[in-house]
């Protein structure tokens, strides 16, 4: 008997939910994302690393090309010995932002009693 869920994806393989939050419902994109939008100012790879210290770099590149080639960072290259780069939000990223702010919000009113919670559980 074939998979339903395999089935569904092979019958809508453009579904716009899947296809989009596929790619930035990863661990590391919409966290990657809020730290740009927080700096308003093209970041340096340095930076983000900085700012985000348990990503390794391996996975900070691979997140920052997913962003830039579905048009939600853009990556400036500065011919300077050694080259400069420097990432910063695009509309569509600044756009998407605004529409997870109040899902950011929720996260930081509830952080404190959901930590609580996982705590009483793990006693």
């Amino acid at each position: 008997m074939p998979n339903p869920v395999m089935t569904q994806d092979i019958m809508f393989p453009n579904c716009p939910i899947r296809n989009v939050l596929a790619r930035i419902g990863d661990k590391w994109s919409l966290l990657v994302m809020h730290t740009l939008t927080q700096n308003n100012t093209a970041v340096r790879f340095s930076t983000l690393q900085k700012a985000i210290p348990d990503i390794s770099q391996k996975v900070l590149t691979k997140t920052l090309r997913t962003l830039e080639t579905d048009g939600f960072i853009v990556r400036t290259i500065y011919p300077e010995v050694p080259p400069r780069v420097e990432y910063s939000m695009t509309e569509r990223g600044i756009s998407f932002m605004n529409a997870c702010k109040p899902v950011l919000q929720w996260a930081l009113e509830n952080l404190a009693p959901i930590i609580k919670d996982r705590e009483a559980k793990s006693r």
